[in-house]
């Protein structure tokens, strides 16, 4: 079942991941090589703590941090540690934040120093891929035209979308009905209301599809070794279009 937010619910979940997305402009000073994933765990949760939320992952499902830290081949789910990141690396932070029971969630891919060319179009491509697919979001109009125009886009562009891991429903709880993929036909699934709380959030390889997950049985990685980008909104649908709920 969809849970619609009302008004006040979607108030505090724009708290939320207002709270979410000044943790990713204070870990984006921070994101230098020589730091360890650890450390930049350890400044989200203190900064989370600061603002009166507390971190959505830490513990969730037992997983150890309180952002997800993954780096080059690794997609998503990456546990803060005690390794550096190196110039030229790209590093995807996944974050979540509890306000007054609900939650805000984003995810964003950085560069740390210099990237090569190749990882510069990664980046932008999926971020852009994220930006086609909320075009879409509106009412009245079928979830899968949101999956369709981000696959249709970073296909064009010559890169791969992971089909295993979904976009989803966000609130009270950090995953919620309806998951969304970021591939597929048009025109599928369920109609777009007002009220509507979802988290979209495009992964895209440089090279094939495929992802398998590490003895951690957290950490996910590309099968074939090649980088891998993560950007996530959590958005509101409005009477007209979508609200970002994600950003300062």
């Amino acid at each position: 079942m969809i849970i619609s937010k009302t008004q006040r619910e979607i108030d505090i979940m724009r708290e939320a991941g207002r709270i979410v997305a000044l943790t990713h402009e204070e870990l984006q000073k921070h994101i230098t090589p020589g730091i360890t994933t650890r450390e930049l765990d350890c400044l989200a949760e203190a900064f989370i703590l600061k603002c009166g939320a507390v971190p959505s992952f830490k513990g969730y499902n037992g997983f150890p941090g309180s952002i997800c830290t993954s780096v080059n081949e690794k997609l998503v789910h990456g546990i803060p540690d005690d390794n550096s990141l190196n110039d030229g690396d790209i590093i995807s932070i996944d974050i979540g934040a509890k306000y007054n029971g609900y939650h805000g969630d984003s995810a964003w891919t950085y560069a740390v120093g210099a990237i090569d060319e190749q990882s510069k179009a990664l980046l932008e491509v999926t971020e852009q891929s994220l930006y086609e697919g909320l075009k879409q979001a509106k009412p009245g109009v079928r979830l899968s035209n949101i999956s369709h125009a981000i696959q249709t886009y970073a296909e064009s562009k010559g890169f791969s979308i992971v089909r295993e891991y979904v976009g989803h429903g966000v609130g009270q709880d950090l995953h919620e009905e309806p998951q969304i993929p970021h591939f597929g036909p048009p025109n599928k699934g369920p109609l777009l209301k007002p009220g509507m709380v979802l988290a979209i959030e495009p992964m895209v390889n440089i090279g094939s599809r495929y992802v398998s997950t590490l003895s951690d049985q957290w950490t996910v990685v590309t099968v074939d070794g090649k980088r891998c980008a993560h950007f996530e909104h959590t958005i509101a649908i409005t009477e007209t279009g979508y609200e970002i709920l994600t950003v300062k």
